[in-house]
């Protein structure tokens, strides 16, 4: 397979390093030596990507955010990795008069306008710095990259474009462009870096197809400028896309509310579920030893530990799509060889130290030497494997600690039982109502997928009963309200299902709902979980990129920026079944749903899939948004 989006965005940002010029492998020794100037924005693309370690290799001695107070450095050359705001680019403005360093090179991590190139341009001058401004680049970087096939568009302010920002009942249609034009740019930034032009296609009436058409004007607009597009050339026969374009799947959040919310059973899920896992680092409280600390002491303070799941990881890569019982396994039998190979040393070590006149000891030495040989070599591995084992140890007992503090286990089960519409061996109410089970938060998780999934809503009197236990059980009824709203407005949405091109021009909490494809909610939960267990998104993208006839997917609507005009149809020109495809979901995403993708196309040889969303937010932050759009 050719490069992952993860190769493509590391080499982007290794070129930036290295002044805009290509790496190469060259013997000569030192690199030339820079400091490294980033936004948090840049800070978060460029962490799941590069560590420490290479970055120095790269020459960057230091690297340091753009609004902190910095040292004049006056005999290095800095590289700037930041976004084009208007505070950014006075503060970069402040740096070329205070004549910080001996050279910049600005690059900006998203397009830059041409009004905050002047201004830099007019500093530069009133300085008499403009031969110290060495290049100035876009570089389309915009989105952060988490997997080689899995990318989050934003983490700084992902609150604008948020689940909650995409429906709140009261959004202007000013804001509502802000939105859209934050989505799109970073998905223009996703291709450019990808290099390949993508064919687009989205239900209607949704906020994924107002995606859609802003993506597909700006990528037909850059097509059009032959002198200054992206997509010719040198980028684009580098893409793993040469022979055939991608096909990029806009969903929109609202199509699935319960598999955000559904407790998760594998491990990768499990973790971002439970623990802190952000931007593939976890952090951990360590629990302070018990015994040591004499009676009336003050206990001691939580040590904090974080730890990195990177792609180096080569358990973690493995594993992290494993149920976490088979995870628990792999931890032991991982121990069990360390030991194994650790104890082979030893051995050796002893044999080492006999003393010399033994003839035997002799004839064994000279065995032995290439054993030991061996042995030491593989020490680095042996240490790192160690490092690795104790990490995963550390986490998955914590992991452990809440699946069975909060019985995650009937959770999960019931759950799926719920959304695949099996018989459940005990009634909701008691799982609510028993004290051990859970936390409030699971409580209400496990009760709004039971409400989003039912066929018929559950009676006034039930339902008030159910809100007693869970007021009860401590759980704050506000995500219920919106969930109950949502419901409602998505069963009047499946009776006329012909209609979303009229009324999908307002953009109220009502029409967006009505249209948002809901019927998929009402109609479509039958078929919730297949044999291999298709989740909602995974369906909707087999049947497009196997090119299948399917009554949820025929309505969508089909765009082509390639075509010389754009037209509003939604047969598709291209019937042959597509090798490449990109999930982006448009409301936020979830590491389960990025999991089934992955298995789903473990059976399909030679495909590839790449799962993106506007965040990633675990139950707990989507059970926040919901609530806040509850009180309302």
């Amino acid at each position: 397979m050719a490069a992952s989006i993860r190769e493509k965005q590391t080499v982007a940002l290794k070129r930036m390093l290295n002044f805009n010029v290509p790496v190469v492998k060259s013997s000569t020794g030192e690199p030339v030596w820079k400091v490294l100037i980033y936004d948090r924005f840049g800070q978060d693309i460029i962490s799941p990507l590069l560590s420490v370690k290479e970055l120095r290799d790269m020459g960057v001695t230091l690297h340091l955010l753009l609004h902190s107070d910095r040292d004049a450095i006056p005999d290095v050359p800095a590289v700037y990795f930041v976004m084009p705001t208007e505070e950014n680019v006075d503060r970069i403005c402040q740096d070329l008069r205070t004549q910080l360093y001996e050279s910049y090179y600005l690059n900006f991590i998203s397009a830059i306008s041409r009004s905050k190139l002047e201004d830099i341009a007019s500093a530069a001058l009133t300085a008499n710095t403009v031969s110290h401004v060495s290049k100035v680049f876009d570089q389309y970087l915009n989105f952060i990259t988490l997997e080689d096939d899995m990318f989050v568009l934003c983490n700084q302010n992902k609150d604008l474009v948020s689940y909650r920002a995409l429906n709140r009942s009261d959004i202007t249609d000013t804001e509502m462009e802000t939105v859209m034009d934050t989505i799109v740019d970073s998905l223009f930034c996703f291709f450019v870096t990808l290099g390949a032009v993508p064919i687009i296609r989205c239900a209607r009436g949704n906020a994924a197809e107002m995606v859609a058409v802003k993506l597909d004007k700006k990528l037909r607009e850059n097509l059009r400028d032959a002198r200054n597009s992206l997509f010719t050339g040198d980028n684009l026969g580098a893409g793993q896309f040469s022979f055939q374009r991608p096909l990029l799947v806009l969903v929109d959040r609202n199509i699935d509310l319960s598999t955000p919310l559904h407790h998760t059973w594998t491990y990768q899920a499990l973790v971002h579920d439970v623990l802190d896992f952000h931007l593939n680092r976890v952090n951990l409280e360590e629990a302070p030893a018990v015994e040591s600390s004499p009676s009336g002491a003050r206990p001691k303070k939580k040590n904090k530990k974080s730890y990195d799941l990177t792609v180096a990881d080569k358990f973690w890569q493995k594993h992290k799509g494993s149920p976490f019982p088979e995870v628990a396994e792999s931890v032991q039998q991982e121990l069990e060889s360390y030991r194994t190979q650790e104890d082979e040393v030893k051995r050796l070590k002893t044999i080492m130290g006999l003393e010399g006149e033994d003839e035997g000891a002799i004839s064994m030495i000279s065995d032995n030497t290439a054993k030991l040989t061996s042995a030491v070599s593989s020490l680095p591995e042996l240490l790192e494997k160690k490092r690795l084992i104790d990490l995963h140890t550390n986490v998955a007992t914590a992991v452990l600690e809440h699946i069975k503090t909060r019985k995650l286990d009937v959770y999960f089960e019931y759950e799926e039982k719920l959304m695949s519409k099996s018989n459940l061996d005990k009634s909701l109410l008691d799982i609510i109502s028993d004290p051990d089970a859970g936390t409030p938060e699971d409580k209400m998780r496990l009760f709004l997928i039971y409400y989003i999934t039912s066929a018929q809503a559950p009676s006034e009197v039930d339902l008030e009963q159910y809100r007693k236990a869970l007021e009860d059980a401590g759980c704050s009824l506000a995500p219920l309200n919106y969930i109950k709203q949502w419901k409602a407005f998505a069963k009047m949405a499946s009776a006329p299902a012909s209609y979303g091109i009229g009324a999908a021009k307002s953009k109220g909490l009502l029409s967006r709902v009505m249209n948002s494809g809901s019927q998929l909610v009402m109609e479509g939960v039958k078929n919730l979980v297949l044999k291999q267990q298709n989740l909602p998104v995974t369906r909707i993208l087999d049947s497009l990129m196997e090119v299948k006839s399917n009554p949820e997917t025929d309505d969508y609507r089909y765009f082509d920026p390639k075509m010389l005009r754009g037209n509003d149809s939604s047969v598709p020109r291209n019937k042959n079944p597509f090798q490449e495809a990109i999930v982006f979901v448009v409301g936020g995403g979830n590491y389960i749903e990025y999991q089934n993708l992955v298995d789903y196309i473990k059976t399909k040889q030679g495909k590839h899939i790449l799962y993106g969303c506007t965040e990633l937010f675990n139950a707990t932050q989507f059970v926040k948004q919901l609530s806040q759009l509850g009180q309302k």
